[in-house]
């Protein structure tokens, strides 16, 4: 037992031998500031970022807030992520179970009878054993604590998993919201439209009667009234779609769902604070992830290196042994071994430096992963900032456009009722205000879809 101690000390005192690489975290190519801002918001960029607000404050619709909420209790990707989570808390411990001993205990009793024959005598005999017993297999190369830096790193990889699941989620429930609206919108604007068109039709229906006007003009007005008409079951058919698809995010069957704020309500700034672009880094979870995976590859390096080296084990056992069980723990029944094994790998066809190859492939697998998803999320980035800006730009002559079209339908309508024109003008100028104004529409969700592009880009979202 003596022996079985001082192996143990000498154990402990050469754990601090790791072989394979500690992990550096790589030099990242990081820009001086994002592209997609003005030479005015670059200057003045500080290190505030939408990013790090929380999505109740940029997401101010109470409605949008009460959706979120329930998408991130019940959506059911974020409960699978949460689950790997467990997953990967269990594959640590299991991991990590392995630096150190293994102790079992053990008791058996048996008795045997023999009956009286010719040739041999009657015998009785009862046997019991109690015994406790240890295998250890010492951690001398690291491999063990490797396995387990790289469970530990998966661990955290797999809780990143679950904030980038939770930061897309948002994202897709906000821009999904916001297309809804929009489609309310527009299918507000078409009945609306529909229903001064056939009052239109109606009139002009009543001139041709009496002779003040041709029934051309008649079935152009009827034009004006099935161009609005048709835009309805189309607008219908892709609301009960998207109400669809966010019931589906809110881990619900499909259904309705409850309106907030209207479009034009939806409050957002005009301008969008990114951050400095080191802090990207640290905020997006994906690239947070793709270090982590790193990491675990890394190590793995390490477990496959520590294989060209010895396996020591001990093993050791302590008990009691007797043919009466009322001596079974007395002096002479005592009895206890020790044991030590070294096993070294000789010829192994090339499979260990293959192993280490393949580890090794890995973590450069990993490394570029890691860099490539570091520069994928500068451009998101950038193009969530562009789009966001012109976005904005388009919105403004958008406003023009509907504004002008608008006036030169009512002028048309004038005209055309105090007998200066024909009907063809006012066809062509109410087409256009109804176009331009389902374009004005399009063109405030695509600024509001930009805000939401933009948050996500910069890491937004999974921050409770």
């Amino acid at each position: 037992m003596k022996k079985f101690i001082a192996i143990s000390f000498l154990a402990f005192f050469l754990g601090g031998c790791t072989v394979g690489p500690n992990y550096k975290k790589p030099t990242a190519n990081v820009p001086g500031s994002y592209r997609g801002l003005t030479p005015e918001e670059a200057e003045k960029a500080n290190a505030n970022s939408i990013g790090d607000q929380k999505w109740a404050q940029v997401f101010e619709d109470e409605q949008l807030q009460a959706l979120i909420r329930t998408a991130l209790q019940q959506n059911y990707d974020v409960r699978i992520a949460g689950t790997r989570i467990l997953q990967a808390q269990a594959q640590l411990g299991i991991t990590r179970a392995d630096q150190y001993p293994n102790v079992a205990a053990g008791a058996s009793i048996s008795d045997q009878r023999s009956a009286r024959s010719s040739f041999f005598p009657a015998f009785e005999r009862s046997t019991g054993a109690v015994n406790v017993s240890a295998s250890w297999e010492l951690d001398f190369w690291g491999k063990f604590r490797r396995a387990t830096e790289a469970a530990r790193a998966n661990l955290l990889a797999s809780e990143w998993a679950r904030q980038e699941v939770i930061t897309t989620l948002v994202a897709n429930v906000s821009a999904s919201y916001f297309q809804l609206r929009a489609l309310d919108l527009e299918l507000e604007i078409s009945k609306r439209t529909l229903a001064s068109r056939r009052e239109s039709l109606r009139l002009t229906s009543v001139l041709a009667d009496h002779g003040s006007t041709s029934l051309l003009d008649v079935r152009q007005a009827e034009q004006l009234v099935f161009t609005a008409a048709a835009e309805i079951p189309f607008l219908e058919q892709q609301i009960e779609q998207r109400e669809n698809f966010i019931s589906i995010l809110l881990g619900k069957n499909p259904g309705s769902v409850v309106r907030g704020q209207e479009l034009t309500e939806q409050k957002h700034s005009p301008e969008i604070p990114p951050g400095l672009p080191s802090s990207l880094l640290e905020r997006r979870a994906d690239i947070r992830e793709a270090e982590q995976q790193l990491i675990a590859a890394n190590a793995q390096i390490g477990v496959a290196r520590a294989a060209y080296f010895p396996q020591i084990s001990l093993s050791g056992s302590a008990g009691f042994q007797s043919a009466a069980l009322s001596d079974l723990f007395s002096g002479p029944a005592g009895a206890w071994n020790f044991g030590a094994s070294l096993t070294q790998p000789i010829f192994t066809s090339g499979r260990l430096r293959s192993n280490v190859r393949l580890a090794e492939a890995q973590q450069q697998t990993a490394l570029l992963f890691y860099e490539q998803t570091i520069q994928g999320a500068f451009r998101d980035v950038s193009d969530g900032l562009i789009a966001y800006r012109k976005s904005r730009e388009f919105r403004v002559q958008q406003e023009l456009l509907f504004q002008s079209a608008q006036d030169a339908a009512r002028l048309s309508n004038l005209r055309y009722n105090g007998g200066v024109t024909g009907y063809l003008e006012v066809l062509t100028n109410e087409t256009n205000a109804f176009s331009a104004e389902l374009g004005l529409v399009q063109a405030q969700l695509n600024e509001l879809l930009a805000l939401v592009q933009v948050y996500q880009a910069l890491g937004g979202g999974w921050q409770q």
